[in-house]
């Protein structure tokens, strides 16, 4: 039996769902991914490309032209993501982190609403790509959005995971999607201990008036706190 055939067969089945290996297997790095990124530990974007690469497996099989296609953008980002947080400030393993300037934050902010307009409109043009075009394109464009604010070491990456999961979670279960439902909710959690994590980490580096980084500029980044982080 060949690796992709057996990523295409059944795993187990749970509340009449047929959840085969390669989106179990996927999902379940993806999670690790996460939990990685909240360690702020550089092995983070390997797991996340390899999470992807299992991913297009499943959307292959499910002959779901849309999914596979995600997987490659998200694919594309993990890749540089990690060559930024290899080549960025850090010392000794350790990644630095800060807040995203307001002016970043409204970047960011608008660049996901124009984005998700878009490939809500490809799918709307093209329905064999989604059933259900714009929470797919929301949670597609917010992920691309997260991924780009964790790579940058912005604080407000586990803010944009949150607003995908909001959708993410009940999407799912409305959906007949159980296990990838489960999936989200175990997303929800670890988001909210990364946040916490990552917030209490930059409160530190805050001047005596109280000025946090987000008047700093990315040019000294280098005099943001670092945390442990693990590198690959």
């Amino acid at each position: 039996m060949s690796a992709l055939h057996w990523l295409d067969s059944e795993a187990f089945t749970a509340f009449d769902q047929h959840v085969i290996w390669s989106d179990m297997i996927g999902n379940l790095l993806g999670l690790g991914a996460l939990a990685l990124g909240w360690r702020r530990a550089m092995l983070t974007w390997p797991v996340q490309l390899l999470s992807g690469v299992v991913l297009v497996a499943a959307f292959w099989s499910a002959h779901l032209g849309g999914g596979v296609g995600k997987q490659f953008v998200v694919i594309a980002m993990a890749g540089w993501g990690w060559a930024r947080w290899r080549s960025g400030p850090q010392d000794s393993g350790r990644v630095a982190i800060s807040f995203a300037t307001w002016r970043q934050r409204a970047v960011l902010v608008a660049a996901t609403a124009a984005g998700t307009v878009a490939v809500a409109s490809l799918f709307l043009a093209y329905p064999t790509l989604s059933w259900n075009p714009w929470p797919d394109a929301y949670i597609f464009v917010g992920t691309l959005a997260a991924m780009y604010a964790q790579a940058r070491g912005w604080v407000e990456f586990w803010f944009a995971w949150l607003a995908v999961d909001l959708v993410g979670v009940p999407l799912n279960f409305h959906s007949g999607l159980p296990f990838s439902g489960l999936v989200y909710i175990i997303y929800f959690v670890l988001v909210i201990a990364g946040m916490y994590a990552w917030w209490q980490q930059t409160r530190g580096s805050a001047g005596p008036s109280g000025q946090d980084r987000t008047d700093r500029t990315d040019h000294n980044i280098q005099g943001t706190t670092v945390v442990e982080g693990v590198t690959a």
